[in-house]
């Protein structure tokens, strides 16, 4: 990790075909910047698999688990959370690095519906430009920022994501502040802690910003930087971002929160999207690799977030909703191409 004592730790493998990979890679990780490539090893390695998957040849532990890092896509984290559920406890802390929102609120309703015995909680939000090649070959493709917040047990509001009340005394666990302390003291991961209220703000010009490039890129099969100079996209843009300001600017979580009518204005947000599109023209966005790979996206926690909270403050944002549907389309069709089992009409007939 590029720091003194560091820390020891155990990758969860989802499956035998991932520990096979790992063998394969001769048991380390491979990171690459500018062209040069950096392994790592000494990490130790267990099998996360499902009850119903394991084997009696396979050793299953019950040792606590007092930190654990989910970076895996939005849609997989309950069904991998669930593989250790047991193993998490009240003096545990979940960090999650994900992309999308509403995440939280979907692990809570599923796995830990008790406030009171349920892991502490942090949050990053990461501007760094990583992609995988291979099995545990990890590209380091754009230097960027961790943004890291501790989210306090009993919030001040119902939603997922809240201010911390000022008056509160919460003292956050030993686990939390030792993982907030490792991360940050982690110089290549460029990490600051942040203030719930501060973060969520992060969360949502992040989640603002992909729920424009990452659904347009999908429909248009196109670069991120093809989407700026032309006139007709950033027509679309602007009808999507009013309906995203508007919802952002009226959530409860942020009433009374300085400037934030001119933070999240549309003309804000338009300008936050031009400028990652153009820092990012050449890539293609994450949405659109998954797409055409016939996979699973993350546009319920982008797109889908923003309609969901939409309906629940009384505003129907038509046009996200269509884009959520478009891309939800275009992601089934992938997957019957990738599958071959995609329906042809015979010759002649017509619905």
């Amino acid at each position: 990790m590029g720091i003194p004592n560091k820390p020891p730790i155990t990758l969860l493998l989802p499956s035998p075909t991932r520990l096979f990979d790992w063998k394969m890679a001769g048991q380390s990780i491979e990171l690459v910047t500018n062209g040069k490539s950096e392994f790592r090893k000494g990490f130790d390695v267990e099998l996360a698999l499902p009850a119903e998957r394991t084997s009696q040849s396979v050793i299953q532990t019950e040792q606590t688990i007092y930190n654990l890092v989910v970076s895996v896509k939005a849609p997989q984290t309950v069904q991998a959370l669930s593989v250790v559920v047991r193993r998490l406890t009240r003096d545990s802390t979940i960090l999650f690095l994900q992309n999308g929102m509403g995440i939280i609120e979907e692990v809570n309703e599923k796995l830990f519906p008790d406030v009171e015995t349920r892991p502490n909680y942090m949050l990053g939000v990461v501007t760094h430009g990583v992609y995988s090649e291979r099995p545990f070959t990890a590209v380091h493709a754009g230097q960027g920022t961790a943004a890291i917040g501790l989210l306090p047990r009993y919030p001040s509001h119902s939603s997922e994501m809240t201010t911390l009340d000022r008056t509160s005394k919460e003292v956050f666990a030993l686990s939390s502040r030792y993982l907030l302390r490792t991360i940050t003291r982690t110089p290549v991961l460029a990490a600051v802690g942040f203030a719930p209220t501060d973060l969520f703000q992060l969360q949502l010009e992040k989640l603002a910003v992909n729920a424009i490039i990452n659904p347009l890129t999908v429909m248009f099969d196109c670069l991120n930087g093809e989407l700026l100079h032309n006139f007709a996209i950033s027509r679309a843009m602007r009808l999507l971002l009013s309906e995203i300001s508007l919802v952002i600017r009226s959530f409860p979580e942020l009433q009374g929160v300085p400037n934030v009518s001119v933070r999240f204005s549309p003309q804000r947000l338009e300008t936050l999207v031009v400028s990652i599109a153009a820092q990012t023209s050449l890539n293609y966005s994450s949405m659109l690799e998954d797409v055409r790979q016939g996979r699973m996206t993350e546009v319920d926690y982008i797109t889908g977030y923003i309609v969901r909270r939409g309906e629940r403050l009384g505003f129907k944002c038509v046009m996200n909703y269509m884009l959520l549907q478009m891309v939800k389309g275009k992601q089934q069709m992938m997957h019957r191409k990738e599958q071959k089992t995609l329906p042809f009409e015979e010759r002649g007939k017509r619905s």
